[in-house]
């Protein structure tokens, strides 16, 4: 069933549509939440989430990209998830760390405001863009799915260490950027 269809079963309200959207994207759902939650049957808990958080979401909205819409929303409510399991366990986790690697880059009131956060998207997206297709790859697993080190490198068959200096130079590469671009860092 195409997008625009499973969108419009959404808008009719009917339950068709999480039936649907299980079917073309769950194990696209399932991986993003297993990268950050390591876990199938919290990753299965998310996808029930996250489809109960989209039956409320559309209607209203209507998601230009359907496929990323449900993509962000599974990343928002794995994210979620996982600060409620870890709630005291900080530190050492594949998320965290792959969070505070890009904290040298970012900053958290950078983000707060939506003007900047908008400014910030188009940067990034501008940014990334302009980078060889592997070392996109390479950033977006990281950084976007969350993925280890160890599983882009497998992955893309290469070593953990090309994967990790690969992520060095593009933090340092997006670091400069973002100043070239006046991002307030």
């Amino acid at each position: 069933m195409e997008d625009e269809q499973i969108i419009r079963l959404y808008y009719d309200r009917s339950e068709q549509a999480i039936g649907e959207t299980q079917r073309k994207y769950g194990a696209y759902c399932r991986m993003i939440a297993r990268n950050i939650l390591g876990s199938p049957e919290d990753s299965d808990e998310c996808l029930d989430d996250a489809l109960w958080k989209l039956w409320n979401l559309i209607p209203p909205n209507r998601p230009n990209c359907f496929r990323a819409f449900l993509g962000s929303v599974t990343r928002s409510c794995a994210l979620t998830r996982y600060r409620a399991l870890h709630a005291e366990k900080r530190g050492g986790g594949t998320v965290e760390v792959a969070l505070s690697e890009l904290e040298e880059c970012l900053s958290a009131e950078s983000v707060e405001h939506e003007l900047e956060a908008r400014r910030l998207t188009e940067a990034l997206n501008s940014f990334l863009a302009g980078l060889p297709q592997e070392t996109r790859i390479i950033f977006v697993k990281r950084y976007w799915y969350l993925a280890s080190v160890k599983s882009i490198a497998d992955d893309l068959g290469c070593t953990e260490g090309k994967v990790k200096m690969s992520l060095h130079r593009t933090r340092k590469q997006l670091k400069q950027f973002l100043e070239q671009e006046d991002i307030d860092l």
